[in-house]
């Protein structure tokens, strides 16, 4: 039986929790694909509330996942679809590449050979597809922003939108700068400190030195 490990995302964090149905159905239908294709699911990662245009490198689910792929032999990726992959063209075809060069292939269960092929019709199609949730997003991201600005024009006050990771999490930020400028830590200790101490990723997992370090320089 062929193994694989799944990743799932999520952008928004109002559709993270037991009550969503992203996860759910996510899993639904990379369970669907596996039991029908005979391929054994050994692993689960899922980015919550991180962004489609996010470098693949930057988000703690993938991260884990690579680290967990090249420690275990695993080298197949199974997700629901190409856009929880990446939503950007760019960030698609560079996280694709990136997989590709560690020897692991990408299956999208809504289109299994959509990254299997290297043909110039299969490629084509697979930015176009890139280029179309990248143009939906756009959308969404002026809609929302013009609501934004229509609510402030009633209202008179701000309308915020998605708060970023450092806005998430104060106290993890501000515990993170002590370690680092006061107790004079390197990154990976930051992480590790900060785990015993019960802060981790939206994963459940350890920050990786990256993600310390991309805190400390937003703060």
């Amino acid at each position: 039986m062929k193994k694989a490990v799944a990743y799932m995302r999520t952008s928004s964090a109002t559709n993270v929790g037991p009550d969503k149905d992203s996860e759910s159905r996510q899993r639904a239908a990379i369970m669907a694909y596996s039991i029908r294709e005979n391929v054994e699911v050994v692993d689960w990662f899922y980015d919550a509330a991180v962004s489609g245009t996010d470098p693949v490198d930057t988000r703690p689910g993938f991260a884990a996942m690579l680290q967990r792929l090249m420690s275990n032999g695993v080298r197949t990726v199974l997700v629901e679809t190409a856009n929880r992959f990446a939503r950007d063209l760019i960030v698609q075809e560079m996280g694709w590449k990136r997989l590709q060069d560690l020897g692991i292939e990408l299956i999208a269960v809504d289109s299994p050979t959509a990254f299997l092929e290297d043909t110039p019709t299969a490629i084509l199609i697979r930015q176009i597809l890139g280029a179309v949730a990248q143009f939906d997003r756009a959308m969404n991201c002026a809609k929302l922003a013009s609501g934004r600005a229509r609510k402030k024009a009633i209202t008179g006050k701000k309308v915020e939108g998605r708060k970023s990771w450092v806005e998430m999490n104060p106290a993890l930020v501000e515990r993170a700068r002590a370690l680092r400028l006061t107790n004079k830590l390197s990154y990976p200790q930051v992480a590790i400190q900060l785990e015993r101490e019960g802060f981790v990723g939206l994963n459940g997992q350890r920050l990786t030195r990256q993600q310390v370090s991309l805190t400390l320089r937003t703060t």
